[in-house]
């Protein structure tokens, strides 16, 4: 598995109320939460996306409620993972369980600069910043966690009897 795109970069303690706020709540929908994905914090979000851009935040990514619509909203909207030197706990379970990549390398987030071109490989855990021709090791995801993201989501590996 692999993600290639353009960084999108934030800073610390980026907290589920700005990763969707909490009046879009009402829906469980994916393609409605993708709509407003970020737009408490960077009102243009949707418009500098384009699918497979990367996400690159500082520490503590996540942070803030325990509500499943965060990760949601972020895979919907296109995005092909986050990076970033540390997750809530509870953001980062939420978005494994889902089906949605998000690594820890603080050596990467250190670098990447907004618009920077990444690689990153998910079985090897190698993270490549193209612009930079730079490359990170960040911790390769075991293959139960492999096998979640490619059947895409927790509960479509346990419908297919998977686990």
């Amino acid at each position: 598995m692999e993600a290639n795109g353009k960084v999108l970069r934030y800073g610390d303690n980026i907290d589920t109320d700005v990763i969707i706020p909490a009046r879009y709540l009402n829906s469980s929908d994916p393609n409605e939460l993708a709509k407003h994905c970020m737009e408490d914090l960077d009102i243009n979000f949707l418009e500098k996306l384009n699918k497979g851009d990367i996400v690159v935040a500082d520490k503590n990514f996540g942070c803030g409620s325990s509500r499943e619509h965060a990760p949601i909203a972020i895979k919907a909207a296109g995005v092909s993972c986050v990076i970033a030197k540390s997750f809530a706990r509870i953001f980062y379970r939420n978005a494994i369980n889902i089906g949605f990549p998000i690594l820890e390398c603080e050596e990467a987030v250190n670098d990447a600069k907004e618009g920077h071109e990444l690689q990153v490989d998910f079985t090897t855990g190698v993270i490549k910043n193209i612009t930079l021709g730079k490359e990170y090791k960040s911790q390769p995801f075991p293959d139960f966690m492999l096998k979640i993201m490619d059947n895409e989501g927790l509960i479509n590996c346990v419908e297919k009897g998977l686990f």
